[in-house]
């Protein structure tokens, strides 16, 4: 097996190959950048001698919300040089042509050995990325500063690259680390060893359904909704243990960047503002500007949106469960059937390998009810008025998505930290319900989509759903706390160390 081609099962839900530069999130965060130049347009920017290595995962969407990161910030320091550090494979399909002249790029070693046979073991790719990466960045950081004639200032990382913490110490430099994904998932790792001791390891398999209430915020999570590695799951792979090494190390970073917003969880917030020196929330990443500029850009190759006009508001469920996993072939046939039996009309984003798998005759009876197509723009679809519910694996990116739309959702996640953003989307903020029993049928999944469409349970969901979109929006207003955060983000990576 090709490494090139393997997929591995990543804490976020996403493919090994880097997020190419049209991605969602790369079009959506050029958008917001008129926005945060005007905001910064007010603040004074003296000229600055900064050097800021940007050091980016290269498996999945970790590279690009952290590269569109950059490139707000660049536009705000032009001053400012950013060294971006990435792997050739990763880079090669991540930049644009229109790089700002204050970015510049290099690659870095992959860690695979020449020679290597891959073995098809799951996260092969990525251990070796890990074991190799502290002496392959300090090599490529070195030869930089030696190109820019500048010593690097600030260290703007992937938070799992826990090791950044001595390298920055070593280069008298600030360390800033971006959590991709959410509030939940970033203090599950924060607590691990206080979760360990708690639940009592050993005994895991009795203590599933025990909830994490020792901590602040996180009442309402049970011990079974936690990532694999944490409590159960092999706790000694590489993988494990730069989660747990990160969760012992992020207290010691200047700042903490999330792509989150505060009001999301303001308890979780507050406790997470209490252990970290700054942690600065500064999204939804993906939420879109009303801007000309953002309608240009939006893709629909299969004229989703053309058909989404047809529909009555609230009445259409959008079905998409990310790039890495798909629902094995009897859950497809339980999802077609059960929307075939409700009526329920719907856009359901599936893989062209798997169409194959849905019941024979499915197509031609749903024609007038429903579409399925290989890829959909997912955030003008759950921003569409007609988009009623969202089924989704319960990604970061995909729930931040539907909050941003207002649009509750239906939640069958897989792994990693899909099984926290399902419980708190049901159980924290009640906007949506994870499936009946946790897979699909026929008859549990047209339940599901009866009371989130029809009951008043549904329409209580809705009524949150829209609260939280309209709090995310305000986030990124003028004045909102994403913004404010932004400008506390310039300082920490504009400033240096005395």
């Amino acid at each position: 097996m090709l490494p090139t081609n393997h997929h591995h099962e990543l804490y976020t839900c996403s493919v090994v190959h880097p997020q190419p530069f049209h991605s969602p999130i790369y079009y959506h965060l050029s958008c917001l950048l008129p926005l945060y130049s005007l905001t910064m347009a007010n603040t004074d920017q003296p000229t600055t001698d900064s050097h800021v290595a940007v050091l980016a995962f290269p498996f999945g969407t970790h590279a690009a919300p952290l590269l569109a990161v950059t490139r707000r910030l660049a536009s705000a320091s032009p001053s400012t040089l950013f060294s971006f550090f990435n792997t050739s494979q990763s880079n090669s399909s991540l930049f644009p042509s229109d790089l700002p002249s204050n970015i510049r790029v290099h690659d870095v070693a992959d860690g695979v050995p020449e020679g290597y046979a891959f073995s098809g073991r799951p996260q092969e790719a990525i251990e070796l990325f890990l074991v190799a990466a502290p002496e392959s960045f300090r090599e490529a950081i070195a030869s930089a500063e030696n190109d820019a004639g500048k010593k690097v200032t600030c260290m703007l990382t992937d938070a799992f690259f826990w090791f950044a913490s001595d390298m920055a110490a070593e280069m008298k430099a600030t360390w800033v680390a971006f959590w991709t994904a959410g509030p939940n998932s970033l203090s599950v790792h924060l607590y691990t060893d206080l979760i360990r001791q708690s639940v009592r390891v050993k005994e895991v398999d009795g203590c599933m359904e025990e909830t994490l209430g020792f901590i602040s915020g996180m009442e309402k999570i049970r011990v079974k909704d936690t990532p694999e590695g944490v409590v159960f799951g092999n706790l000694d792979s590489v993988f494990s243990d730069t989660l747990h090494k990160m969760g012992l190390a992020l207290p010691r970073a200047d700042a903490v960047l999330i792509n989150s917003f505060e009001e999301l969880d303001n308890t979780l917030t507050n406790n997470l503002k209490s252990e970290f020196r700054r942690y600065l929330n500064i999204g939804p990443l993906a939420l879109l500007s009303s801007t000309s500029q953002a309608d240009a850009l939006v893709e629909d190759p299969h004229g989703c949106l053309a058909w989404m006009k047809k529909q009555r508001t609230g009445s259409v469920a959008y079905i998409s469960f990310g790039t890495v996993m798909t629902p094995p072939p009897g859950e497809l046939a339980a999802i077609a059937e059960g929307l075939e039996s409700s009526k329920v009309p719907f856009v359901w984003s599936l893989k062209e390998k798997n169409m194959a798998q849905l019941p024979k005759g499915f197509f031609e009876r749903t024609r007038e009810q429903g579409i399925v197509v290989p890829w959909a723009p997912q955030v003008e679809l759950l921003k569409h008025e007609a988009t009623g519910v969202f089924v989704t694996h319960c990604g970061w990116n995909s729930v931040l998505e539907s909050v941003s739309g207002g649009v509750p959702m239906i939640c069958r996640p897989f792994f990693g930290d899909q099984r926290l953003n399902g419980r708190a989307v049901e159980a924290v903020w009640g906007i949506g319900m994870t499936i009946i029993n946790g897979v699909f049928t026929r008859e549990g999944f047209g339940e599901c989509l009866d009371r989130v469409l029809v009951q008043d349970d549904g329409k209580k969901m809705k009524s949150n759903a829209e609260k939280l979109r309209e709090q995310a929006h305000q986030a990124v207003s003028e004045r909102g706390s994403s913004v404010e955060n932004f400008k506390g983000l310039l300082e920490a990576v504009t400033s240096t160390l005395n």
